[in-house]
């Protein structure tokens, strides 16, 4: 569910997100840009994550789909 709503949320680059926070309509303290600052982050952090072990998850299985029908021929 929560790949769901971060694939439909558009990509904006991290230093833009930042931008948008310092400029923004309501200006936040420190604590409070700091901690939404580490939220955006963790929650990039989490989806880089996750997008790395799909990648790896891919490939493990097109290589081990490949090594069984190579298996198959001989």
């Amino acid at each position: 569910m929560a790949q769901q709503a971060e694939a439909s949320r558009p990509h904006i680059p991290l230093e833009d997100r930042l931008a948008q926070l310092l400029n923004g309509p309501a200006a936040l303290d420190k604590r409070a840009l700091l901690g939404t600052l580490c939220a955006e982050v963790s929650r990039r952090e989490a989806a880089a994550y996750a997008a790395g072990w799909n990648d790896a998850l891919t490939t493990v299985r097109r290589d081990s789909r490949r090594d069984s029908r190579r298996d198959e021929d001989a």
